[in-house]
């Protein structure tokens, strides 16, 4: 990313997973007073009339909610695995994918 478009987006650092017909963005960026939040994006490809157009959803986490996200997020996956799903061998589903190519920006955006 160029220095200069860093600083006018204020974005630090971004994370993509590919996951089906989902892709998921992990965006930490700043604010002008220099202090950090998350925005999680899920975007869907979906058609319309003759073309396409992606929906978009988006989550805000500020740091003083990390903790209680993550650890809010851990006891859930943990409640399906173990008492839902428990017979389900979930890392069969981990074959993840290399990115298809380093400078691949088709779903990106502010």
């Amino acid at each position: 990313m160029e220095e200069g478009k860093e600083k006018d987006s204020g974005e630090i650092y971004s994370q993509r997973v590919r996951a089906g017909k989902r892709t998921y963005f992990f965006d930490i960026k700043s604010t002008r007073s220099n202090d950090y939040y998350l925005t999680i994006t899920e975007s869907k490809k979906r058609y319309k009339d003759e073309g396409f157009y992606y929906e978009k959803h988006k989550i805000f986490l500020y740091k003083e909610d990390f903790e209680k996200f993550m650890d809010a997020l851990r006891q859930t996956v943990d409640h399906v695995k173990t008492e839902l799903l428990p017979d389900v061998d979930f890392s069969s589903f981990d074959s993840r994918e290399e990115d298809d190519a380093e400078g691949d920006t088709e779903l990106k955006w502010d």
